[in-house]
């Protein structure tokens, strides 16, 4: 018996997408950074140097647009194109990140889209193939969680 899939709700996807993308491309590079970014080679990252990405959560209504540069990913404001645009919905993206689910086979049932420059996207899939990503683990996301690590940060900046 196959899992059921989920959407975002459209009337919450139009509210999600009137708020401005950059605080949330912010956010995202954060997550990718701790995730991915010391992990990429050297010729990955060269690559990777001067190209916009953008990241489209197409039920959610939110596109997050970052670029390499100084050895991290940087959240941009891109208001043109994109060199690379990848599309899914938030569930094929939660199943992406929790290695649920093959980026090849979403892409061959039309529920995973690349447009742009091919061999970046390419070196892109190829490379979260190869590399072992840790899990993605929903329970740090939960408010409490996330309340919680903002208010040590916060008590650790000010005891310094």
């Amino acid at each position: 018996m196959s899992e059921k899939t989920w959407t975002i709700p459209t009337p919450v996807g139009q509210l999600l997408g009137r708020l401005p993308a950059f605080p949330g491309s912010l956010m995202f590079v954060t997550g990718l950074n701790r995730a991915l970014a010391k992990q990429l080679n050297a010729d990955v990252t060269q690559m990777l140097l001067g190209k916009k990405l953008r990241l489209c959560v197409t039920d959610a209504q939110w596109a997050f647009d970052f670029e390499w540069k100084n050895d991290r990913f940087l959240a941009s404001q891109n208001r043109g194109s994109a060199d690379l645009v990848i599309s899914a919905s938030a569930h094929d993206f939660v199943k992406l990140a929790r290695r649920q689910e093959d980026p090849d086979t979403l892409f061959f049932n039309r529920r995973l889209a690349m447009e742009g420059d091919t061999e970046l996207g390419l070196l892109v899939k190829n490379t979260i193939d190869a590399i072992e990503l840790p899990m993605l683990d929903l329970e740090s996301f939960k408010p409490a969680q996330v309340l919680a690590r903002l208010r040590a940060r916060w008590a650790l900046r000010q005891s310094h």
